[in-house]
């Protein structure tokens, strides 16, 4: 049985592992799996107005973590809960009609915007891509220097 062997692709290449899939194409798989992956793992948690933000914010980190993720912003719409209910243990916990969130992946030249929200309309989560181009260059950041420890003291 000959060997099989990996596609060509440049290290870091989502596509090296797909042949036939484009950069782009590749890109836009990793968006919807984040997007899944931040609605399905997150619907549930218990929420209210003093949590949300935090909870939005380390939602969007932990995204940034994974690969390909230029950018990763979430929001949680607390205002659109249905009333708590009553009761000492009574709290509101995320549901798909608070969750907007979206996601921006970049590699090889290739960048997709894709996002989540509820669509009242449609009574449900909409995934969608957003936006697909060519990528645009990053802007550095320039390096500032922070005082020494102890400095000033």
């Amino acid at each position: 049985m000959p060997e099989r062997r990996r596609p060509a692709g440049r290290r870091g290449d989502p596509a090296a592992g797909s042949p036939g899939l484009s950069t782009r194409e590749m890109l836009l798989f990793e968006a919807g799996i984040k997007l899944g992956g931040i609605f399905h793992q997150y619907v549930g948690v218990p929420v209210d107005g003093a949590t949300a933000p935090g909870l939005a914010r380390a939602i969007a980190r932990a995204v940034r973590l994974q690969p390909y993720v230029r950018r990763a912003a979430v929001r949680i719409h607390v205002d659109r809960a249905p009333p708590r209910p009553g009761g000492r243990f009574g709290y509101h916990y995320l549901l798909a009609e608070m969750l907007e969130a979206e996601v921006v992946l970049a590699d090889g030249g290739e960048e997709v915007t894709a996002r989540v929200d509820f669509v009242p309309e449609l009574r449900y989560p909409l995934m969608r891509v957003t936006g697909a181009a060519p990528s645009r260059p990053r802007k550095r950041r320039r390096a500032t220097r922070s005082a020494p420890r102890g400095a000033g003291r």
